[in-house]
């Protein structure tokens, strides 16, 4: 409750004027109530960006297991991340600017790496390359859909059209990797 209260608040008005105060009377609850959760401000949105991005992440896991083809997998992660930063997503983005909450830049680097370690062998069979390239290109990719989901709160883009775009980009990289950069790195055929 306390935590939803704040997710509300900082929608509505963003951080600066936020207080433990402020967040019990909203939720209804007493200020030493609050204190007894949180040692702290900082803590009490640090522990709210947690759960923003853990919901995120859990919500494209799911999208992800449910995936039968590849443009599957892609597409299901992609709209999960794009929905959440439409929903969202002004929430994560004024919690990331509080530099006493967050080191991280965008939410693509929550969790990232063992993101990347269920990806990577499923891009490498997929494209039938080596796991290090098929980690490297996985790992680069994680920045186009971060790029999205910034452009859309910028601009409001469509978000179908908006998700389609991205989708494309990521598979077309990755095949441009397997068709492009593997075969300008093949020992010169005589």
């Amino acid at each position: 409750m306390i935590l939803d209260e704040t997710a509300d608040i900082i929608a509505r008005e963003g951080v600066a004027g936020l207080s433990m105060e402020l967040i019990g009377q909203k939720a209804g609850v007493s200020k030493s109530l609050v204190y007894n959760y949180f040692d702290s401000l900082t803590d009490l949105l640090k522990e709210l960006l947690e759960r923003e991005l853990r919901a995120l992440r859990l919500l494209q896991f799911k999208a992800a297991e449910k995936a039968t083809t590849f443009e599957e997998l892609v597409r299901g992660v992609t709209h999960e991340y794009l929905d959440y930063i439409d929903r969202r997503g002004l929430i994560i983005e004024r919690l990331q600017a509080e530099p006493s909450v967050s080191e991280a830049q965008d939410p693509t680097q929550y969790d990232r790496n063992s993101s990347v370690d269920y990806l990577a062998p499923i891009v490498a069979k997929q494209f039938n390359m080596p796991i290090e390239l098929a980690r490297a290109a996985t790992d680069i990719s994680f920045g186009l859909p971060a790029s999205a989901g910034e452009y859309l709160l910028r601009t409001r883009m469509d978000l179908q059209d908006l998700e389609d775009l991205t989708v494309s980009m990521i598979i077309g990289s990755i095949a441009m990797v397997r068709t492009d950069f593997l075969t300008r790195k093949q020992k010169l055929k005589r």
